[in-house]
């Protein structure tokens, strides 16, 4: 008897996709996966749906959105440092398309094989085209790094540069100014949008290191202010020390300073620690860690003006609404 298409399409793009890890007792191919988890792990799990036309365009480069799909997800395990160790795809189609797989299991393979993480089962379908991954870690069950434990004079810190994503999408979308950018800065932010950077690294460093993680994808503000709500806690920024690339730089300062505090899709890490942690963490990771900011006892994010006096924020962006 002829394999099904679905099964098919399974066993020709993604069986031979990733790594074997030796903690995979049975994985593509079987009704469930198995799984050895470490006895003095306790399991991270998160999901992420990539929707066309809503997370992504439609003529996206396949390959790119092999790395998003499953980087996202990683930038969640990273928050919670958490080591990678295994996901699940389900992948829903309007047709079969051979080119389009090729690229985008490629993609989908190069992120999986660099983050040491095996695909374990899936499933695929036909309609509209979305991408579904579910990612499991390992985090030591000693120490859980979560939202809700910043403490005042905690130093905030973010990783790499922040704004980049969203203004590749303000590009894409018509929006962005573009007159004293070259090609190869608009390069650089589509790059930044498709293809994030996952601080899994970072993360796992942050564990016993740092009091409270998130990652940035809504927003700095959006995704600071989870912190702050979680901990009972307030901060105060310094927008002079918002990490910028380059290209950014080059944008009016008001356009980039708004786009690093409320543009999505950054997925750099967004943490809390002591002084003394965050010099130990910047020494392990050069050029990598910017002090934005402190922990305060009182409740509010707060930013110093032109006068020099501290203003709060008027507005905080709640973050990406699906059903807004």
């Amino acid at each position: 008897m002829k394999p099904s298409p679905e099964f098919s399409l399974i066993q020709q793009y993604f069986q031979a996709l990733t790594m074997r890890r030796a903690d995979v007792i049975v994985g593509v191919g079987d009704d469930c996966a198995v799984l050895d988890n470490p006895q003095d792990c306790f399991t991270a799990i998160s999901i992420d749906t990539l929707v066309q036309g809503i997370h992504f365009f439609a003529d996206v480069d396949p390959y790119r959105l092999g790395i998003k799909a499953l980087a996202v997800n990683l930038s969640d395990l990273a928050a919670m440092g958490a080591k990678p160790a295994w996901f699940t795809l389900a992948l829903t189609l309007p047709e079969i398309n051979d080119d389009w797989l090729k690229q985008f299991s490629a993609g989908l393979a190069d992120i999986a094989n660099d983050y040491q993480i095996q695909l374990v089962g899936g499933d695929t379908t036909r309609g509209p085209l979305t991408i579904t991954i579910q990612v499991h870690g390992h985090v030591p069950k000693d120490n859980l790094l979560q939202r809700n434990a910043a403490k005042a004079s905690d130093l905030i810190c973010v990783t790499g540069c922040l704004g980049d994503a969203a203004a590749g999408l303000q590009y894409r979308l018509g929006q962005l100014d573009t007159t004293l950018l070259t090609d190869a800065d608009i390069g650089y932010l589509l790059q930044r949008l498709e293809m994030p950077t996952p601080r899994n690294q970072i993360g796992e460093q942050l564990v016993g290191a740092a009091h409270a993680a998130i990652d940035i994808s809504d927003g700095l503000l959006a995704d600071l202010n989870h912190i702050l709500t979680a901990s009972n806690r307030g901060a105060k920024l310094d927008l002079s020390a918002l990490p910028l690339s380059v290209a950014l730089q080059k944008l009016p300062e008001e356009v980039a300073t708004q786009l690093a505090l409320t543009g999505g899709d950054d997925y750099e890490l967004c943490f809390t620690a002591t002084a003394d942690n965050v010099m130990l963490i910047k020494r392990q990771f050069p050029g990598l860690i910017q002090v934005i900011g402190e922990i305060t006892d009182k409740a509010g994010l707060f930013f110093r003006n032109a006068q020099g006096e501290w203003q709060g924020f008027s507005e905080i962006k709640a973050g990406y609404d699906h059903f807004s």
